[in-house]
């Protein structure tokens, strides 16, 4: 049975709501170890890069509930075709259908 996006939408603002919190706290782990001498343990390019991805993971999934909220969500910002369900439960929080991110 397929699912639509309709059927899914619950569970996909579970989905992105628990994403951010996610990243929200490894960003927060983060910048303690930044203040660290040893910085957690990582060298300070790592740490920086890690920060960097925390910090778009957060932008790109309040991104996606902005859409949710919005009711766009679920429109390719490429070509404003439908994003298949299957690729929105693997990567809730994208833009973009498959042939427009190989675009990208």
């Amino acid at each position: 049975m397929t699912h639509t996006l309709h059927d899914r939408t619950e569970t996909l603002r579970e989905l992105l709501e628990r994403q951010f919190q996610r990243h929200t706290d490894q960003l927060t782990e983060l910048m303690v170890y930044s203040r660290q001498r040893d910085h957690g343990g990582h060298d300070p390019d790592t740490l920086r890069r890690m920060i960097e991805a925390a910090r778009q993971g957060i932008a790109d999934t309040a991104q996606a509930l902005r859409r949710m909220a919005e009711g766009t969500y679920g429109n390719c910002e490429g070509c404003g075709g439908e994003i298949p369900t299957a690729r929105l439960e693997i990567l809730p929080s994208t833009p973009y259908c498959v042939p427009c991110q190989q675009r990208r």
